[in-house]
């Protein structure tokens, strides 16, 4: 029981540690892209051991073998992915659009402060897409469920 809190403690300082460095780098006026790689390093490594070591049987969450061989059928895993790909490119889309439209929104209202209104529905707009794509995501999943019978 104790190794169940002590591990994700572990993982997290392992995540912390670099930054200590980093704020002292920066404190003292040298860069801190050495930190940052090194930061990026544990992050990976201890994401590795996650995968490679998974901790007890909490992991899973299936209940028995039947739901698994369901689960793990060609269909759910295009299912799956196809809800990745709608919010992944969704928000690379929205993420587009609010980066062309957030600075010509700050410009106008910069020019007048009237045309605030305006300039926040375009960057809404842009936002919308990515609230569209969890939509559809949500519908694919939803779907899914009822087609596996969860």
């Amino acid at each position: 029981m104790l190794k169940l809190f002590l591990l994700p403690l572990a993982a997290v300082v392992l995540l912390c540690v670099p930054f200590v460095f980093m704020a002292k780098k920066i404190k003292s006026g040298k860069s801190p892209k050495g930190a940052f790689i090194g930061n990026l390093c544990t992050f990976a490594g201890v994401m590795g051991l996650g995968v490679i070591l998974p901790l007890g049987g909490f992991v899973s969450a299936a209940a028995d073998e039947g739901s698994v061989i369901a689960a793990l059928s060609t269909g759910a895993g295009l299912g799956y992915l196809a809800a990745a790909l709608a919010v992944g490119l969704s928000c690379i889309g929205a993420g587009i659009a609010v980066a062309a439209g957030a600075p010509a929104a700050i410009g106008a209202v910069s020019e007048d402060p009237k045309a605030f209104v305006k300039a926040l529905i375009f960057v809404v707009l842009g936002e919308g897409i990515a609230l569209y794509g969890l939509l559809i995501a949500i519908l694919i999943i939803s779907n899914m469920g009822t087609l596996l019978g969860i």
